[in-house]
């Protein structure tokens, strides 16, 4: 990360972090120009200029530029547009692969889904989708067989990783399942009367992907709505058919209408206000309190995160836990004691103070013994002095009996 920092010209405390977001911008706008151009194909191939039923300014072509925009209005799309993640990316590909499929260009169909799938594993499940509009054609098989081929190293790699990466998530909430159930009846709708052809693409992509993902989740916690962002493609694609066919002045307001809370809420996500956490609050609140010498402690390990955007806020604190750097690690937080060498670092009679770092109130408690072997040392034998709340985060110092 601070290498990033440092090839595009940017500091951590520099809001200028625009160059890193530059991809995630760029990917959104060519998923929503593949948004469109599935629309197109599938609802008239482009015969030649004019105003017929296949031309620019014909039902396709409107078809098409209502989906392509309605895909970059989504607020959810907006969100991870703005964010130096691959999340856009992943989109980008599943919906050109989409179009690829479509047009049966089947070499470069496994190419662009195996970029997507090893940007983000998730992306393999674009595949139970387009198999609706493609499982009868021997070479989409063959194709789809390649791209598992192809995703298995990785597989096999992150298989080991999981319960790391993922270990924090939980089972769907029944706000996830509640929102799942609006995307299905809202897709439905939109469907009925859509020609047959794009809902047999646009449905499954729009239902499928978050719909298995949720599934495989009541078993192992893996779901979270950003994995499969490349869904609101089908949406979209469903948007765009209704809206560009249908008859009456009445649309028109009613789209209005409907564009001002999503101009609310894309004004929203470009607040502070609208992230989990805030990095850079967390960071002023620990220059804030501790003191040279002190000792800093994440609970949970991967808090440490937030020292990746100001590690000069936690240069002079001493990370007990830490054993290995991320750099000799060659990970993003580092490689942690055991539980018994976390104890033993907390109980040296040289760490009089502790800054810990915390997860917000009403956040469930990570069950690994080194987690609660720090809860527990803090509790047994240092005095709670004070807490801070930033957003997403508590900065808490913690003293020696009668030091505080």
């Amino acid at each position: 990360m601070h290498a990033v920092f440092a090839a595009t010209g940017t500091t951590a405390s520099d809001p200028g972090l625009w160059p890193l977001r530059l991809p995630s911008v760029a990917a959104t706008a060519l998923a929503a120009s593949g948004v469109a151009a599935v629309a197109h194909h599938l609802t008239g191939p482009l015969r030649g200029g004019g105003t017929g039923q296949g031309g620019r300014c014909g039902p396709a072509g409107r078809v098409a530029v209502v989906a392509g925009v309605g895909y970059a209005l989504l607020p959810p799309v907006q969100m991870y547009a703005q964010e130096g993640r691959s999340y856009a990316l992943v989109a980008a590909a599943v919906v050109w692969a989409t179009y690829l499929m479509l047009r049966e260009r089947w070499v470069a169909y496994a190419v662009v889904l195996v970029l997507g799938c090893w940007l983000h594993e998730f992306a393999v499940l674009a595949l139970p989708a387009h198999a609706f509009a493609a499982w009868r054609s021997r070479r989409w098989r063959l194709a789809a067989g390649a791209v598992l081929a192809a995703l298995l190293p990785l597989a096999l790699v992150s298989a080991r990783q999981a319960q790391q990466q993922l270990g924090w998530l939980g089972r769907p909430s029944w706000q996830d399942w509640a929102a799942y159930g609006v995307l299905a009846a809202a897709s439905l709708l939109l469907a009925r009367g859509a020609a047959r052809e794009l809902v047999r693409v646009a449905l499954p992509l729009a239902l499928l992907p978050p719909g298995l993902l949720l599934a495989v989740s009541l078993v192992h916690p893996w779901y979270v709505d950003r994995y499969v962002l490349y869904a609101l493609a089908g949406f979209a694609l469903l948007v765009g058919a209704r809206l560009a066919t249908v008859r009456g002045w009445w649309v028109w307001p009613l789209v209005g209408v409907l564009l001002v809370p999503v101009g609310l809420w894309s004004a929203w996500l470009r607040t502070p206000e609208s992230r989990k956490d805030d990095a850079r609050a967390v960071a002023a609140a620990v220059r804030e309190l501790a003191r040279p010498g002190d000792a800093v402690l994440f609970l949970p390990s991967r808090r440490r995160e937030w020292l990746l955007s100001s590690p000069e806020a936690y240069g002079s604190l001493r990370d007990l836990a830490l054993s290995r750097t991320p750099a000799a690690s060659r990970s993003l937080q580092g490689v942690e004691r055991t539980p018994e060498g976390i104890r033993a670092a907390l109980l040296d009679p040289a760490v009089d103070r502790v800054v810990a770092l915390l997860d917000p109130v009403g956040q469930p408690l990570d069950g690994y013994p080194a987690e609660a072997v720090k809860r527990q040392t803090l509790v047994s034998h240092f005095d709670l002095c004070s807490v801070t709340d930033v957003r997403g985060a508590r900065v808490a110092l913690f003293a020696r009996p009668g030091d505080c």
